[in-house]
């Protein structure tokens, strides 16, 4: 648990590029970097078909993955090959 709230203090703050307001679905996979980590952001929906996003980030040497709070990702063929590219990439990362 506290490993997800620090991925969440970690998140970019709501001015960043990186902002659920700034990704349209059809933009897919951003990536970006707080602190010096990478972070990628990956657009999904939830079971009423709202716009949401799924976070991926490199804490030291584990990989963590951030959902909706308190909510329910439904991802799109599509959208789960990001997350897969993403969850790949940060993998990567994670061994480094």
């Amino acid at each position: 648990m506290e490993l997800v709230r620090s991925a969440i203090a970690m998140a970019p703050p709501l001015a960043s590029p990186l902002t659920a307001d700034s990704y349209p679905a059809h933009r897919g996979e951003l990536q970006g970097s707080v602190d010096g980590r990478r972070v990628w952001r990956v657009s999904c929906g939830d079971v009423v078909n709202r716009e949401r996003c799924l976070t991926v980030l490199v804490e030291r040497d584990q990989v963590v993955l951030v959902g909706p709070p308190g909510e329910t990702a439904v991802l799109s063929a599509g959208q789960l090959g990001q997350l897969r590219a993403a969850l790949r990439e940060a993998a990567e990362q994670a061994e480094r």
